[in-house]
């Protein structure tokens, strides 16, 4: 297990923070869309992603291009040492997505000065994480989502995870709970399921986990 400095954090967790902050995402100009649909025959997808995971947009780009959202993968270290990230599971009332395990995040609003904003506010409002416990230390490549939508991943750390108290926005989060980041990371906790939408394959992988009793897939 790490070591604590003075203001709560592990050392390890400083350490990882000093690191990810080295990171630049690629430039990804809004104007790159067209060329991304003409190298990839109408199809979109991060270049991070696996092989088949790309999205077919819709005939409108315009409309599409200026639809942004931010989703905050909060990193802190648990009792055990491990390195762990906060998920939630969406409310099963929503239209969208509804029942599905997910990171804090949503649409970006007026108001919001960068996406780091965006993923912070949104975590604030589902789960009551307090923006001011979230160090920000940068982001990855956008992707873009199956409602066409260009979504920016957060990655922030918390480095007092006893000092957040998780308050749940009912209309939005059924539940809130957290997994090892390792999990993500290692082909042996990972299966894989094709799927067909709109005339198109994807590779979806997923997670089976159990926590407290309660079982949950996710599902990338």
């Amino acid at each position: 297990m790490g070591s604590s400095d003075s203001n709560g954090g592990s050392q390890r967790l400083l350490d990882l923070a000093q690191r990810l902050r080295l990171y630049k995402p690629p430039p990804f100009p809004e104007d790159i869309l067209d060329q991304i649909m003409e190298e990839n025959g109408g199809k979109v997808g991060s270049q991070a992603s696996y092989p088949e995971s790309t999205t077919p947009i819709a005939q409108n780009p315009e409309k599409f291009r200026y639809k942004r959202a931010a989703v905050l993968i909060c990193i802190f270290e648990g009792d055990a040492g491990d390195l762990r990230v906060i998920l939630t599971k969406r409310s099963s009332k929503l239209s969208t997505y509804s029942g599905e395990v997910a990171l804090p995040g949503g649409k970006a609003e007026e108001g919001d000065k960068d996406d780091g904003d965006t993923a912070k506010r949104e975590a604030m409002e589902e789960i009551g994480l307090d923006p001011e416990l979230v160090d920000v230390v940068t982001v990855l490549e956008p992707f873009f989502s199956k409602y066409l939508m260009t979504v920016v991943p957060v990655i922030g750390i918390l480095h007092d995870k006893k000092a957040f108290k998780p308050v749940l926005n009912p209309a939005e989060v059924e539940a809130v709970f957290d997994a090892p980041l390792e999990m993500f990371l290692k082909d042996e906790n990972r299966s894989q399921e094709k799927m067909q939408w709109m005339g198109e394959n994807y590779l979806i992988h997923l997670f089976d986990y159990e926590m407290e009793h309660k079982k949950y897939l996710i599902w990338v």
